[in-house]
């Protein structure tokens, strides 16, 4: 597939050898829990691909970051989707590292460390349970001397094995006692952080998506990054940025999966020409609607309009994609579903798109107030 080979290549060009290291793998042995996969991408330089060059990244725009978690969905849906997680804190937290007294010394040096130490970031924002925002709190914070004591957990929570920093958003009271979103970054390991087995479906068992624990975990007050102070109660600046990337970085990686099985679908020249290029439809156009998204996005447009690209994108291919799956199998055929479990996995890899936040059903009404001239209010 052109689109399939474009987006390799994209991924060859950042990260040199990582496609052929993948391949080597068979892919269950891609798939299943402890697979060396999330180690390849940081032995090939995946850490750095969205921090900025001057933070010693790969300065990757958007476009070309979706073309890579396209290229790694097409060969392990778990790594695209466990390294979203890593890529839209990033993206985040990066952008504010270029606002002039932003982010405190201590912040910026954490920042600093990412590339040159190779260190994963860990998202424990409230992603997993669909009708939460994904920058909802879900760790509470005790304010202490020097800074605050966390308790919570995160489950699922991607990268849980393989993380050096977890960041996670906590509501922290501001001076008159009202509450303030803000995020904490969390060195690991640390006294008080655990790893909880969790996952307990093959389905993108290799993205190590366990239950992280903090008991009374400690974290200074100068990494917890505050909000602005036009809105307490919202991560302004981080809020539409994280939601962007979040919504582009994981629908591609899906859009990947369900690439990799249509190629299947025409490398065994099954079913009739209308009936495969249905399915080529239906998956090239889901993927084209993210990356005209992130076109729009590296062209400068945010704010709600941005949210809104991205969502009715996701959502739009989220229908595409299901429909291209469950065809691709049908074509392919019961011998090939019996002999083997990696098309039928593959298929399977691409439903948990629908499990990201937010819900169709809790954005529709939302999208449909923006369509008509109101502002884009998600919960």
């Amino acid at each position: 597939m052109r689109s399939l080979d474009l987006a390799r290549d994209t991924c060859e060009r950042f990260h040199p050898g990582l496609i052929k290291a993948l391949t080597e793998i068979p892919y269950a042995d891609r798939e299943a829990p402890g697979s060396p996969v999330i180690d390849l991408l940081r032995e090939h330089g995946g850490v750095g691909l969205l921090v900025p060059t001057k933070f010693g990244g790969l300065g990757a725009d958007p476009v070309e970051a979706v073309q890579v978690q396209r290229a790694l969905g097409s060969l392990s849906p778990s790594l695209a989707a466990a390294v979203t997680m890593h890529h839209f804190t990033v993206a985040m937290l990066y952008s504010l590292a270029t606002q002039p007294g932003r982010l405190t010394s201590a912040q910026r040096k954490v920042l600093s460390s990412v590339v040159s130490e190779q260190q994963l970031m860990a998202s424990g924002w409230a992603e997993g349970r669909t009708q939460q925002n994904i920058l909802a709190p879900s760790v509470t914070a005790r304010p202490v001397d020097g800074g605050f004591r966390l308790s919570g957990s995160k489950k699922p929570c991607s990268l849980s094995r393989s993380m050096n920093l977890l960041t996670a958003s906590i509501a922290v009271p501001q001076a008159g006692g009202e509450p303030e979103l803000a995020v904490a970054l969390v060195q690991v390991p640390t006294p008080g952080l655990s790893v909880r087995p969790f996952w307990g479906n093959d389905v993108l068992a290799a993205a190590e998506s366990d239950e992280v624990c903090l008991d009374d975990v400690f974290v200074a007050e100068d990494l917890v990054v505050r909000t602005s102070a036009e809105d307490p109660l919202r991560l302004d600046d981080l809020q539409t940025a994280g939601f962007v990337w979040f919504e582009l970085l994981i629908s591609a990686g899906y859009t990947g999966a369900a690439a990799a099985l249509t190629a299947a679908v025409l490398e065994s020249g099954r079913g009739s020409a209308r009936e495969r290029a249905d399915i080529v439809v239906r998956t090239e156009s889901a993927y084209h609607l993210i990356e005209a998204a992130a076109r729009d996005v590296r062209d400068g447009l945010d704010g709600e309009e941005a949210v809104f690209r991205a969502l009715t994108a996701r959502f739009a291919a989220q229908t595409a994609l299901n429909d291209a799956t469950r065809q691709a199998l049908e074509l392919l055929g019961g011998l090939d579903f019996v002999r083997s479990a990696d098309h039928a996995r593959l298929a399977a890899s691409v439903q948990p798109l629908a499990f990201h936040p937010p819900s169709c059903t809790a954005s529709a009404e939302a999208l449909v107030q923006y369509t008509g001239g109101g502002h884009l209010e998600l919960s």
